[in-house]
């Protein structure tokens, strides 16, 4: 058994394993693939007799983490050929990855899981649900018209996120022209694409969409007000397709009933993401905490942290740094599920290995969660 990053030009050889296990995919999509995101990604993979029998991808994102913005990792692609399954290969594979990333120093990686059971052991965590809808009576309103985005329009579309949608998250991808292209050729290979919604001349919202499995729309983002105007641009899509039935929906900026759990988060460098958060306005803190994470036993540490409200230009920032008294005990996966605001203290306070004093705790709310957070790539 030999685990190895591959060199770029050797990415194509993990081909064959991805359409081994992920055979949903299709050729067009995995050329698309390949194409774009193979061509500068990390491949680490466990050959045995040169035969790849297990990889991982990780595909590169630009983040923004509250005021920071830092080049992360999500991590995608995780298989392993069924003869060689139990062995270990996933978590090898994993904590070399895992190792690599916080050695770079990036705050935290993240994936969309087959299962969430395969990555809590490795304190992977939900931070993110994604909305989930079926539109069955669409509307049509006069007023609005959309149009198929092309090549040239991605730096518009990318303009229009930055410049409206960017601003609301602590946490989310950095989408230039560049993002908007890839994504583009991405959607087009799953026989759909990227719509413009226009008042007049004045772009109110964009969305792009998939025709593989019937219709199904991703991430409307609309400008405030102007959210009934989806339901036109669907309207005059599918007309122009030719395409009857209930549409589907998966959308962070609609509310909906059906919520489902979408991304898991990873702490890596522990330091640097204690670093980017943020004191709730007026509150004084200081406290300290002994971390345990048994996968990256680096950010296994007594950390104490405070902000100055005498600071003038910072009260609100988060100072880090080492210490040797603690008062408490918090896992880095119950860490993150409180950081990222998927979880209330209270509710960490029941997990196995936690242990927290009432001024620790009292503490602790003082921070600001990140909880506003986008993140729904795919690849």
């Amino acid at each position: 058994m030999k685990t190895r990053k591959l060199e770029l030009n050797e990415h194509n050889l993990t081909r064959a394993l991805w359409e081994e296990i992920f055979n949903e995919d299709s050729k067009k999509f995995l050329d698309y693939y390949y194409f774009m995101k193979a061509k500068d990604n990390e491949i680490y993979v466990i050959e045995n007799d040169q035969e790849i029998c297990s990889m991982l991808h990780l595909n590169p994102y630009a983040l923004k983490l509250e005021d920071t913005q830092f080049q992360g990792s999500y991590i995608v692609g995780v298989a392993t050929k069924p003869l060689h399954r139990k062995k270990g290969y996933m978590g090898t594979l994993l904590r070399q990855s895992l190792s690599d990333m916080y050695k770079r120093k990036e705050p935290f990686t993240f994936l969309m899981p087959a299962a969430e059971s395969i990555y809590t052991p490795y304190d992977f965590r939900f931070v993110y649900d994604q909305n989930h809808t079926t539109l069955t009576d669409v509307k049509n309103i006069d007023g609005y018209k959309s149009v198929e985005a092309t090549f040239f329009d991605c730096e518009r579309v990318a303009a229009f996120y930055t410049e409206n949608i960017e601003k609301n998250w602590q946490i989310c991808t950095l989408r230039d022209s560049a993002y908007y292209q890839s994504l583009l050729l991405e959607r087009q290979s799953e026989l759909g694409g990227i719509r413009m919604v226009f008042e007049e001349d004045k772009l109110i919202g964009i969305f792009t969409y998939m025709m593989e499995d019937g219709l199904e729309i991703m991430e409307p983002l609309f400008l405030p007000g102007y959210e009934s105007a989806m339901e036109q641009s669907v309207t005059q899509l599918k007309t122009e397709k030719n395409i009857s039935g209930n549409v589907k929906i998966y959308a962070s900026l609609i509310d909906t009933q059906e919520k489902k759990p979408a991304i898991m988060v990873r702490i890596l460098h522990l330091e640097q993401l204690l670093k980017t958060l943020k004191v709730k306005p007026g509150k004084q803190l200081h406290c300290s905490f002994a971390i345990l994470d048994y996968i990256l036993p680096q950010n296994s540490k007594v950390w104490e942290i405070y902000n100055d409200l005498n600071s003038p230009d910072t009260p609100n920032v988060l100072h880090v740094r080492e210490t040797e008294d603690s008062e408490g005990v918090l896992t880095i996966g119950a860490l993150t599920s409180f950081v990222f605001g998927y979880k209330t203290l209270e509710e960490v306070a029941k997990e196995e290995n936690v242990i927290l004093t009432d001024h620790l705790a009292e503490e602790l709310k003082k921070l600001k969660p990140l909880n506003r957070i986008y993140l729904n790539e795919v690849v």
